[in-house]
C-alpha cells in the first residue's frame, strides 16, 4: 500500500500549508492532531496559536524570504 502524498507550500508572507495526513510533534513530543486535509502552520513566529497560524502575519508585516535557496553546484556539473 503506498503512502499518501504530502505537500508543504509556503505562501508568500503567509504561513506554510500542509496538505495531506501528517503527525506534527513540538519539540517535547507533544503531538497535536488535526482532523483537517490541510493546515496551516505559523511562519512569522507571533501566532498566539503555535505552531498553527492565527493570520497575525498579516497584522504585523511579516514579510517572509523571496524564495528557497537551492544547494550550490560544483562547476561542471548539473
Amino acid at each position: 500500500m503506498t503512502e499518501p502524498e504530502v505537500s508543504i507550500t509556503p505562501l508568500e508572507n503567509g504561513p506554510y500549508l500542509v496538505k495531506g495526513a501528517v503527525t506534527l510533534r513540538d519539540a517535547d513530543g507533544t503531538e497535536y492532531k488535526s482532523e483537517r486535509a490541510t493546515i496551516a502552520l505559523c511562519r512569522c513566529g507571533a501566532s498566539t496559536s503555535k505552531p498553527f497560524c492565527d493570520g497575525t502575519h498579516s497584522k504585523i508585516g511579516f514579510a517572509a524570504a523571496e524564495r528557497a535557496v537551492r544547494e550550490a553546484q560544483e562547476p561542471g556539473t548539473a
